[in-house]
């Protein structure tokens, strides 16, 4: 004899759990679509003044700090810092018009090959270099960012780094004045 019931009752269980798991993803899809925020864009970064920062370190230093002048306004310096106590380290964040981020990285005191692979964030050297405002830059790729390295120009090394393309970079190199 065949126990119609049982059967039964096992198809009913399995089918049941298969319409309960169907409607939790489908609130959960609603949820998901509906309810949480879903932003593509890089946040809105605030823009800094950084002209109190680069006086101080103009005066604390021994090489020429280095700013742009003359960018467009639709480059946004994002962070400024200073670290006079424990170094000399000079740093200026920005934002390019299209979203990339450039950033200025001086020091006299570090080694320069610790240095440059710090601020490049790994970047290794390559055989090509850019002009740009009146100097000679090596260019670095791979790692995190791409660069642009000035060395021992004058008593100091610079790196302007970041995923902004090399176009980009050297508009910022270009910028620079070292006062």
């Amino acid at each position: 004899m065949v126990d119609v019931a049982g059967s039964n009752g096992k198809q009913k269980t399995a089918r049941d759990m298969i319409v309960s798991l169907a409607l939790i993803g489908i609130a959960a899809a609603v949820v998901y679509f509906l309810a949480l925020p879903h932003n593509d864009h890089s946040p809105d970064l605030k823009r800094v003044d950084y002209r109190v920062e680069l006086i101080t370190a103009r005066r604390a230093v021994s090489y020429p700090v280095a700013a742009p002048e003359g960018l467009p306004d639709t480059w946004k310096a994002t962070s400024v810092r200073f670290q006079g106590q424990n170094s000399d380290r000079w740093h200026l964040g920005f934002q390019t018009p299209d979203g990339q981020y450039v950033q200025v990285e001086q020091s006299s005191t570090q080694k320069p090959a610790e240095f440059i692979e710090q601020a490049s964030q790994g970047a290794s050297a390559t055989r090509r270099t850019e002009k740009a405002g009146g100097r000679t830059w090596t260019r670095y790729t791979g790692g995190r960012y791409d660069a642009l390295v000035l060395q021992g120009a004058p008593g100091s090394t610079t790196v302007v780094a970041g995923t902004a393309s090399f176009e980009e970079l050297t508009a910022m190199a270009a910028a620079l004045r070292m006062e």
